[in-house]
């Protein structure tokens, strides 16, 4: 099972990207009201003195928050699917069996972590601001630097040692 278990994190990743993607689908506009919502109560919206001020304040940020809820999309399901491609490719190299075991793990939870920054961002972002909120959930962004040596784990391991593909004999 443990051996199974960043493939089932992956695919759970790769699920939640194509979910959120159903979601934008069935009723995108549920999720630009909630930002037009929560960036009408943002303090900052509200200390803008004229309404051209607020008018170009506001589309400028329901235009960035929504594509942050796009930028979690991408990244779950593009992420996941190097990943899943990257753990395959891992389970063929001749490797010390204990860096392909960790090399996995870093790979499944790095990339299932990282995107969360992306939508925690962009559920937050409109009430307290885009900075504030990628700074409150910056442990998300911090995993993608746990993928990134992943990543090069697994160039080790590809560069370093070999893979063994099977043959039929």
């Amino acid at each position: 099972m443990k051996n199974r278990l960043p493939f089932i994190i992956t695919t759970f990743s790769m699920a939640l990207g194509v979910f959120i993607a159903i979601l934008f689908g069935i009723n995108e506009s549920y999720f630009k009201d909630k930002i037009a919502d929560a960036i009408k109560k943002n303090p900052t919206y509200l200390s803008l003195e004229t309404p051209e001020e607020q008018t170009k304040h506001f589309k400028k940020e329901k235009d960035k928050n929504w594509r942050y809820y796009q930028r979690f999309h991408f990244h779950s399901t593009g992420i996941s699917a190097m990943t899943l491609a990257l753990l395959i490719l891992l389970s063929f190299s001749l490797a010390p069996k204990k860096i392909v075991f960790y090399t996995k793990y870093m790979l499944s939870i790095g990339g299932l972590l990282y995107p969360f920054v992306w939508l925690f961002a962009a559920e937050y972002g409109p009430i307290i601001g885009r900075g504030a909120a990628k700074d409150k959930f910056s442990f998300f962004a911090y995993m993608g630097g746990v993928f990134f040596i992943g990543l090069v784990m697994t160039m080790y391991c590809l560069i370093k040692h070999s893979v063994s593909i099977p043959t039929k004999a």
